[in-house]
């Protein structure tokens, strides 16, 4: 891991941020709350770091799950949920696959659209019987965590850190819709941020930048199909009105797994630190290397 770190100055910088918002004094106590996934392997890295630094781990994950297996650097905390892994390993393996077929925007759109909505109930059931089931909530209650650290794509870490009232750090990829850039008042102009399914660059035309905005009307329904579902769901634990949008501003830290070699450079906010090096953990780079090679090392294969 040493080597993982100084190879990664931003890995390295990331984790210093982490533990400045833990106890100085001893080891302090974070609690996880991951998205399944290849989402969950970048995040272990960092775990398995804060560990040897001496803070203590506890992750809470479904009992049928894909990647999110129990591990010494960690306490697991499983719990029960009404799906067999033979369905949710084809939920998520079906809408990566769409993610990544061609065709045209409409078919693209449908696709995943249908995707999600089987997604979706499969993720908003697993975050309802975290939420509800009493007894793991009550030891989350008693053992006084300094901070969650969660995956917003799917916002029931963030959540749970409200009814806890603990501080949230934020791992992650991208948001669905943009709601990273409306949750941290972060500019978006889609004059240059293009948006998901558009293949624009970040220097267009007129005519480009209207089918940009056109795009963005599309993402704005997907985002009230997909999270309006867990604003409710939020208002009724936490027993107040809040949307979706309400509880990511309450993040402390974005940690966002860019690298502007490979996304386009745009504007950000204090609070979002950029961590693209983290997926290069313990990946071998060629050093005269092709490109689709190169691509898919850096990203992690995602």
């Amino acid at each position: 891991m040493a080597q993982v770190l100084s190879a990664h100055p931003q890995v390295k910088a990331t984790l210093v941020l982490l533990l400045s918002m833990l106890s100085l004094a001893a080891g302090g106590k974070l609690l996880v709350v991951p998205v399944d996934g290849s989402r969950w392997l970048s995040m272990q890295e960092v775990l398995d770091a804060l560990r040897q630094k001496g803070h203590e781990i506890v992750v809470v994950a479904p009992e049928i799950n894909i990647h999110i297996k129990p591990s010494e650097n960690f306490i697991m905390k499983m719990y029960p949920i009404p799906f067999t892994k033979e369905e949710v390993d084809g939920s998520i393996h079906s809408f990566s696959q769409d993610v990544f077929e061609e065709g045209s925007f409409l078919e693209r759109f449908l696709k995943i659209y249908w995707r999600l909505k089987n997604i979706s109930a499969i993720s908003l059931s697993t975050c309802a019987h975290l939420l509800y089931n009493k007894e793991l909530v009550r030891y989350l209650e008693e053992s006084k965590f300094d901070v969650v650290l969660t995956d917003p794509v799917i916002p029931c870490g963030q959540i749970l850190a409200e009814h806890l009232s603990v501080p949230s750090v934020f791992f992650l990829r991208v948001m669905p819709c943009g709601l990273e850039f409306e949750a941290t008042h972060c500019p978006s102009p889609p004059s240059y941020v293009p948006r998901i399914f558009t293949n624009l660059t970040d220097h267009m035309n007129f005519f480009q930048r209207v089918k940009n905005l056109i795009f963005d009307i599309s993402n704005y329904f997907l985002c009230d199909f997909v999270f309006q579902p867990y604003a409710k769901l939020a208002s009724e634990f936490l027993q107040r009105d809040v949307t979706v949008t309400d509880l990511l501003r309450q993040a402390s830290i974005w940690l966002m797994r860019l690298d502007f070699v490979l996304d386009y450079p745009r504007p950000l906010m204090p609070n979002i630190i950029v961590i693209g090096g983290v997926n290069c953990a313990h990946k071998k780079l060629p050093q005269v290397g092709h490109a689709p090679f190169l691509i898919h090392a850096l990203t992690g294969g995602i």
